[in-house]
């Protein structure tokens, strides 16, 4: 009788010591969120009249595949080539290309 008694507060001191190792776990890897530029999908009328003349001027047979804004007012354009390759470019507001590393 001895032993069933040893073997169940046994069996509930591993259940508890198993939660408990699975909930400070779960506290430790939740505090670290990292905020990254997030491009949201737009449509392409609301591309500034300056961002429109650099891409008439740099690509002109190509097609706007996709337009995409962060929340600094930069823009991630997908460019469909007249190959029928896309390339990706990154222009801000007022028409300045960079490059997004």
């Amino acid at each position: 009788m001895k032993n069933y008694a040893l073997l169940v507060l046994l069996t509930f001191g591993m259940m508890f010591n198993a939660t408990a190792m699975t909930a400070s776990e779960t506290v430790k890897t939740g505090v670290v969120i990292n905020k990254v530029d997030e491009f949201v999908k737009i449509k392409s009328s609301e591309l500034t009249p300056p961002v429109i003349e650099e891409i008439l001027k740099q690509y002109p047979t190509s097609k706007l595949g996709g337009a995409f804004k962060n929340d600094k007012g930069e823009f991630k354009l997908i460019m469909v080539l007249k190959s029928g390759t896309r390339k990706t470019v990154y222009i801000d507001q007022y028409g300045n290309w960079f490059n997004k590393k």
